[in-house]
């Protein structure tokens, strides 16, 4: 009964979503296609292999080091525990509604244009991240964006807040496949305000910039259009790990372009239970020889989820499908497929991570002495509630990791910790969906609580190329900070967990957290293509680009961090 009631529901939905919407007149201009409903169809996805994971554990003169496996202190790696074939998280499909910006009557320059262009206050969609995009990324937004929200819970309003419009900052290097897809567009920073059912929006030109040069220029970009993004459901908490399943991935059934468009569940490509079977065979047998992975049933600690084996029930159709396999698999042999969470390592089982990982390319001083951090816990695209569906398929990788740029989000600090994961899962849809870029553009991101995401997919442990320092992007990580810190403090959690974390991931490439480094700029308003720059191996946004990110107070923050992270690593 209760299976063909859930089939009659699901019917009923699909027909519902097939009508045509009727929006209100101010919306009628149809959205920009998204970047995954903008791809051709068959276009290849460029991938670029990581450096072979090569082990120098059998190297018989490492046997007296206190990590190798053969040495007496301690008997061999274990293997990972085998996972049963358990339930996999169900789809997390979230929605974007894109609302084009119409001219605001009360506000006319000398000529009578309106000047100022937004919606008034509306009826619209639940959403809980917002921010606004336009047709040319080159183009900047001078200007003040101020949005007003209506709480789902109480239909109270806020009063106006502001959206930092300055985001130019963040993105693909000039030139790159990713920079140069067609796809981008221009926007500001997403604003995180809960869960809401109503907006109201106005965006004014600083009108002081004009000169008789630009008199005749538009005042604000073209295609400027409101995005109100919906996450999605969070996932039930600690759910066990186990082999994907095959499945039928649905397609959404609106067209891109329609009024007022609001973006279908699963937007992505249908694939087979042949084609995820075959995609993700090899990943599903890779285990690890380092034991370190999570135990059966570990998972994000509980939040604003179901509780501990809520939601499991009907989750065999809602199996891993073979993006969530691929994104999963990267982290091998950290954590077993499926992980939603990569569990901490003590320093001699980081130790021995190391040499498994990357010991053919260690000098035998770094052998005998090396010098990383603790692995942290870090939670997964899993344990987060990534679409898998929603990035580009395939990993693109840089040669290492030289620097890490530590930024924060610019989203507020409104938000709980128990709703990071949510913010995070419309980070990632902002930067997906209206922003055009190929996955989230951070590497990892930090939480008010301290807790650690993995960000754009390719595996925590590897050279993962991001979208984040425009100009440099190769050889670096992006770290954001959730939150907005330009005169909000960050806390002592957030401060320790950058060190804990750049202690880790660069002891795995031999940098010193309180170093010098060069980076070879890619492009940007502070150092021109090609030129090289000498920068701090932990370094700010606004060392490599003219910005205020990551606001004064956590920039001032780092050089604690610096100093933490090495202590982590034994310097």
């Amino acid at each position: 009964m209760r299976g063909l009631l859930a089939t009659s529901i699901g019917v009923t939905c699909a027909a519902a979503l097939a009508l045509p919407l009727t929006p209100p007149a101010s919306a009628a201009t149809a959205r920009p296609a998204s970047a995954a409903e903008a791809a051709p169809s068959g276009t290849a996805r460029a991938t670029s292999p990581d450096t072979p994971v090569t082990s120098s554990l059998s190297d018989p003169s490492l046997a007296d080091h206190p990590a190798h496996p053969a040495h007496p202190a301690h008997s061999a790696l274990p293997d990972l525990p085998e996972q049963p074939d358990l339930p996999a998280l169900p789809d997390l499909p979230g929605s974007t509604q894109s609302l084009p910006l119409t001219p605001l009557a009360r506000d006319r320059a000398p000529g009578g244009a309106a000047t100022d262009r937004g919606l008034p206050r509306r009826d619209v969609r639940h959403f809980s991240l917002l921010g606004v995009v336009w047709d040319d990324p080159a183009a900047e937004l001078h200007g003040r964006v101020q949005v007003r929200t209506r709480t789902s819970d109480t239909g109270a309003w806020s009063g106006w807040q502001d959206v930092e419009t300055h985001n130019a900052d963040h993105g693909a290097d000039p030139g790159t496949p990713e920079s140069a897809s067609g796809r981008v567009r221009g926007a500001t920073a997403p604003l995180w305000v809960g869960d809401s059912d109503g907006v109201e929006i106005r965006v004014h030109p600083d009108t002081e910039r004009r000169t008789e040069e630009t008199a005749t220029a538009a005042l604000l970009p073209s295609g400027l259009r409101l995005e109100l993004v919906d996450p999605g459901s969070a996932p039930p908490e600690h759910v066990p790990a186990g082999p994907p399943r095959s499945r039928t991935a649905t397609t959404g059934s609106g067209p891109a372009g329609t009024p007022e468009a609001l973006d279908p569940p699963d937007a992505g490509t249908a694939k087979t239970a042949e084609t995820a079977e075959t995609a993700t065979a090899a990943e599903a047998g890779e285990g690890a020889e380092a034991g370190e992975g999570a135990e059966p049933g570990e998972g994000v600690e509980p939040g604003e989820g179901a509780e501990a084996g809520e939601g499991v029930e009907g989750a065999e159709s809602a199996a891993m499908t073979a993006e969530a396999a691929a994104a999963s698999s990267a982290n091998a042999p950290l954590a077993p497929l499926g992980a939603t969470q990569i569990p901490a390592l003590d320093r001699l089982g980081t130790e021995r991570e190391l040499l498994a990982l990357r010991g053919a390319e260690l000098t035998p001083a770094q052998r005998a002495k090396p010098y990383i951090g603790p692995r942290p816990s870090i939670v997964t695209r899993r344990g987060w509630g990534a679409d898998e569906k929603l990035r580009e398929s395939g990993f693109r990788y840089t040669t290492k990791v030289k620097a890490a740029f530590v930024h924060h989000t610019a989203s507020g600090n409104s938000y709980k910790c128990s709703q990071a994961p949510s913010v995070i899962r419309g980070i990632y849809r902002y930067h997906v969906r209206s922003m055009g870029w190929r996955d989230i553009g951070y590497n990892f991101l930090v939480d008010k609580c301290g807790k650690i995401y993995e960000g754009r997919a390719g595996g925590v442990a590897k050279p993962v190329l991001g979208a984040h320092t425009l100009g440099f992007n190769s050889n670096s990580m992006g770290i954001a900070v959730l939150g907005t810190f330009t005169s909000a403090k960050p806390t002592a959690a957030t401060v320790n967990a950058v060190a804990r974390l750049t202690a880790w991931k660069l002891g795995l490439f031999g940098a010193n957290p309180k170093g010098k480094t060069y980076l070879k700029s890619g492009g940007g308003n502070l150092y021109g293509k090609g030129k090289n720059v000498r920068l701090n191996v932990i370094s700010g946004h606004r060392d490599g680009f003219a910005t205020e990110c990551p606001g004064r107070q956590l920039y001032g923050k780092l050089g604690s961090a610096r100093s933490t992270a090495a202590r982590f690593q034994g310097r």
